[in-house]
């Protein structure tokens, strides 16, 4: 039973934690692998008809696990459903796998969790090739990063790359440990790296990637009263690798073609502002080579193909 009338009444947050209320709520209906693939397939589908052509999907299957679903069988069915997506559109979307620790369940269920999907990898499960990473997500209050180290390096012994979501409740010693003590790669959100002269320098000289989702922290975590007091220009400025990205867009009404369109309303760029960043969202993801260099290669197809004066309202 919903604890609204209105459905719609749901998608409006009043914080984090309130957010994370409704998607747990929304994650309660996953109860096996044919769910799991029909969600990967329709998100996959959604984001492409708003431009989306690479998408590093975060997955927590904290909970489902912890009822008895099999981790193999997740991670099998959001294969299926990103290849049935890939598929049917020709192959002009491609979906890859990031798994999240849920820091509700805390470090010890990560650990498991971490020890559950290297074993996936040493015995080369099904779709398990489309897991290329590691990352955490829930509440940051009282989830000091240093207690998932061993969590982080057996998902790091194991192959797999790491980030961390860090910097929407917390500060910059936070975001710091993420990338000293856990290995991570690039840091999701990182809203607070401004508060560190010191830090900001250091991720702006190592190019160290934050995939900023800059309306979900209005409308999730409220954490501003409106887009243009977002500090994602101010990131840019510092000359941080600040990209956009889309935070649970079902569970937002959002979507990537809405965040750039937006986010170039809000702070005044232009069509070469907006390429650049496109540009640094392929550094930042987890392609190799080749597949960076693909990615490259339709973003300056589509930028001599289009060549707009300026990049149209939301």
């Amino acid at each position: 039973m919903l604890p609204v009338e209105d459905p719609t009444e749901l998608y409006r947050y009043d914080s984090l934690d309130g957010f994370l209320e409704i998607f747990w709520l929304v994650q309660s209906v996953l109860g096996d692998k044919d769910d799991w693939a029909r969600l990967a397939r329709e998100s996959a589908l959604d984001g492409h008809a708003h431009g989306l052509v690479y998408r590093e999907a975060f997955f927590t299957p904290a909970r489902h696990v912890a009822a008895g679903q099999d981790l193999a069988e997740i991670v099998a069915g959001l294969d299926e459903g990103c290849a049935a997506a890939s598929a049917e559109t020709g192959g002009e979307v491609d979906v890859n796998l990031v798994l999240d620790f849920d820091r509700d369940f805390g470090p010890g269920a990560a650990v498991e969790l971490a020890e559950q999907l290297a074993g996936l990898r040493r015995r080369g499960a099904p779709g398990i090739e489309r897991v290329l990473g590691v990352g955490y997500d829930s509440t940051e209050i009282d989830q000091p990063p240093a207690g998932y180290a061993e969590a982080f390096r057996i998902v790091g012994a194991a192959g797999f790359r790491r980030t961390a979501h860090q910097g929407e409740n917390s500060g910059p010693d936070a975001i710091a440990t993420c990338i000293d003590v856990l290995g991570a790669e690039r840091i999701d959100h990182g809203i607070s790296i401004l508060d560190s002269p010191a830090l900001t320098a250091r991720f702006a000289a190592e190019r160290i990637p934050l995939t900023v989702c800059p309306n979900s922290n209005i409308r999730i975590a409220n954490a501003y009263a409106r887009l243009e007091d977002h500090p994602f220009a101010a990131m840019r400025e510092a000359g941080l690798v600040a990209t956009l990205n889309t935070d649970d867009p079902s569970l937002t009404d959002l979507d990537l073609g809405y965040e750039y369109a937006s986010v170039a309303a809000a702070f005044g760029y232009g069509w070469d502002d907006m390429v650049a960043i496109a540009l640094d969202g392929v550094e930042a993801c987890w392609l190799d080579a080749a597949g960076k260099a693909a990615l490259v290669a339709r973003v300056e197809d589509a930028r001599r193909a289009l060549r707009p004066e300026e990049v149209p309202e939301p």
